[in-house]
């Protein structure tokens, strides 16, 4: 048995985030947990159950009773959010109305072209990540909206005349619809404000940038789109875990749990996924990992191939579990991990000072210095 101890984050917090101890807890020769004790039970990012939802965009609800909080229930779900968008409806329309009139009294001869949309992607869940074009951005911005794992302290950095909008998706739950994002974001840049969709991580990894960039686009409306450290890099890099690395991993991939439709078995793609030269990084994957583990293995994937998976990458709430492929899903689950979780499959997961076995590939790093 022995005792590990989590890498320390070297940043300072943009929001003077609190640095909390690290516990140190025995690991079995097969898999590492560790958990980080922030000092509030909050969570850092802004999902649709926590207070912190409210504080910004309250200008939506204050005429209005709150909404429950989403259940597994699926008439309860259509409720809340049906129940979200009348309540919103009414005041986004004064705000166009608004934003129209101010835009008149702007423009000469009434000839004004839309506002821009800035696709601002927010990492991984440490505010300090973001990069210092996103800050001006999201502090030069009419209204915003933002999605569930957009951290509270991105949200401070909203000014105060700036108007928030929570257009947030979870599993089973959906408080807009994309079809929904995409007119609002069209109809305020029609109305000739400067309109910022906030996203965790990269805007067009696994983001539906994409979409609502080729769809305003159509439109006429100009899009910009700001990178952000997807949690891939972001996360790995906090555990020390290259996702490349010569003489160990020659690639990396990024998976998606969820298919388009949906559906518990959509990685159809472990057949050709399943070589040990490639670091496998998995978003959303957590429903699906039993069967994804499974298909790797028997698509010749060794059963000892080391893999992560992280809880709440590189913020106070931080948990994650080691474990060999064979034994991943079960250590999962017994951990009661949450979304959202990132999951890394490699040979590099060795690598990290984390990883409880002291085997020739870790020696590799050293090696090559």
């Amino acid at each position: 048995m022995a005792l590990v101890q989590r890498i320390p984050n070297f940043s300072s917090n943009l929001r003077n985030w609190k640095t909390n101890s690290t516990n140190q807890i025995p690991i079995s020769s097969l898999h590492y947990k560790t958990q980080i004790y922030a000092s509030s039970s909050s969570s850092p990012f802004t999902e649709k159950h926590s207070a912190e939802r409210y504080q910004r965009d309250q200008w939506l609800y204050k005429a209005s009773t709150p909404s429950p909080s989403p259940s597994s229930n699926q008439k309860d779900e259509v409720f809340v959010r049906e129940n979200d968008i009348a309540s919103q409806l009414p005041e986004l329309k004064k705000l166009l109305a608004v934003l129209k009139e101010k835009r008149g009294k702007g423009c000469r001869g009434g000839d004004c072209g839309p506002g821009d949309v800035f696709l601002v992607g927010t990492g991984p869940g440490d505010p300090e990540l973001l990069t210092l074009k996103a800050v001006r951005v999201i502090q030069s911005a009419d209204l915003l909206l933002y999605d569930r794992l957009v951290s509270n302290d991105v949200l401070d950095l909203v000014a105060p005349d700036a108007r928030l909008l929570y257009v947030g998706k979870t599993a089973g739950y959906h408080s807009r619809t994309q079809e929904e994002i995409h007119e609002l974001l069209l109809n305020f840049a029609e109305a000739g404000a400067t309109v910022v969709r906030l996203k965790g991580g990269d805007p067009l990894v696994f983001g539906r940038g994409g979409e609502e960039m080729d769809f305003l686009q159509q439109q006429g409306i100009r899009v910009q789109v700001i990178p952000g450290i997807t949690a891939a890099s972001g996360i790995a890099a906090e555990l020390g875990i290259p996702l490349t690395h010569r003489g160990v991993a020659t690639s990396v991939r990024f998976l998606t749990g969820h298919s388009r439709k949906g559906g518990t078995d959509p990685l159809f793609v472990a057949e050709n996924a399943a070589d040990p030269d490639t670091t496998l990084v998995v978003y959303m994957g957590l429903g699906t990992l039993p069967s994804l583990a499974q298909k790797l293995m028997d698509h010749g994937l060794p059963c000892d191939t080391p893999a992560v998976a992280v809880e709440r990458g590189t913020t106070t709430l931080q948990r994650t579990v080691f474990a060999e492929l064979k034994d991943f899903a079960s250590e999962i689950q017994t951990a009661g991990l949450v979304s959202p979780t990132l999951i890394i499959i490699g040979k590099v997961v060795e690598l990290s000072p984390l990883w409880p076995h002291c085997t020739k590939e870790s020696s590799c790093l050293v090696e090559t210095l």
